[in-house]
This record gives structure tokens, sequence and C-alpha cells, in this order.
């Protein structure tokens, strides 16, 4: 297999992560970062949300426009990005703007980005690096599927939106389970 490149830049926070085994991994979970590049979306994962531990919201992996992947938080750290799964999952994100900066406005909830070959290419070569190492991974869910919430919209508090869409109705999800071997997460 071919191995991807990745660049460990892990978050000042990452080994106050809560510890885990990466064999209870079973999820990985897609992302898209909904910021216009990988700058800003690490200025949004540095913020600490929870004062208590010091930590912040952030995905594991980070994967750039360009293919590069970034690993912001090792797989035997809990890393919180999908509320009621963060402890069997792996998040991984991809670069992409989704409804930025507009993202709770029932105007422009349309995703207009389409992922680069390159970018879906380190995704899957990512998630079969992942397969090999995580015994228990055999899962991917998008994000979208997993937090189903819905919030008032910013332009009109009497509508509602999606408070996740990502990674969005661009991404290739038969590519992904074609290539990976992955199974879609049975929701009930």
């Amino acid at each position: 297999m071919n191995h991807p490149s990745i660049l460990c830049d892990h978050l000042f926070y990452a080994e106050r992560l809560a510890a885990r085994s990466p064999q209870s991994i079973e999820l990985a979970v897609i992302h898209c970062t909904e910021l216009p590049d990988l700058a800003l979306a690490r200025r949004y994962g540095e913020r600490i949300h929870y004062p208590e531990s010091g930590t912040g919201n952030s995905g594991h992996f980070y994967i750039e426009r360009n293919g590069k992947i970034h690993e912001w938080v090792p797989a035997n750290r809990v890393a919180h990005h999908t509320r009621g799964f963060n402890e069997q999952s792996v998040g991984i994100e991809m670069v992409n703007r989704g409804r930025y900066p507009d993202w709770f406005d029932s105007r422009r909830q349309e995703m207009k980005e389409a992922y680069s070959e390159i970018q879906l290419e380190s995704l899957c070569l990512l998630l079969l690096l992942l397969k090999d190492r995580l015994n228990a991974l055999r899962f991917v869910a998008g994000h979208d599927a997993l937090d189903t919430q819905e919030i008032p919209s910013t332009d009109d508090p009497a509508r509602t939106v999606r408070r996740k869409v990502d990674p969005g109705p661009l991404f290739p999800w038969e590519l992904l389970l074609l290539r990976t071997g992955l199974e879609r997460y049975p929701l009930p």
C-alpha cells in the first residue's frame, strides 16, 4: 500500500485530551472545515472551549486542497469533533469553504465547493492506512449523519437550519466506499 505523508503538528493541548486505546476506534467521521483555509481552521482549533481541561474542538487529521495531510491530534487521544461519537471515532477534516461565512443563514445553505481529486486521493490513502493500523476501524460516516440538530437561522429565528451539513452533497461517498472497503455507519 502507498503510505501517505503525514505532517504531525499537534495542537498545543493534544496531550491534555483523554487517552484511549487506538484499538477502540471503529468509526471515521468525515468533516469539512467550512472555512476558507487551513490557517483559519488552525485558529479555530486552538480556541479553548473546555476550560476545565484546557482543550478545544478539533479533528485528528486535516487534509488540504493540495492533498497534504496534517495530524493535529494523535489517534490515542479523544478529540472533540462529533458530539456523542468522539470516544469511538477519528475525525478527518477536509479543507473546504462549505457555507462559510454564513453557516446558519437560511438563504445560504448551499455548499458549492467540490473536493479536489488530490484531496480525495489523500483521504482514501489515509483511511487505508488507518484501517491497517486500527484493527476495529470498519465504518465511516459524514458529520451530517451523526449530528442532525437544527437551530434557529441567523437571518430569521423563526426558521431553522441544520447545525452540521458536512461533508456536504458534493462529497463522493460511492468512490470512498469502493476505494476503502469501509461501510457506512449503521444509524437507527
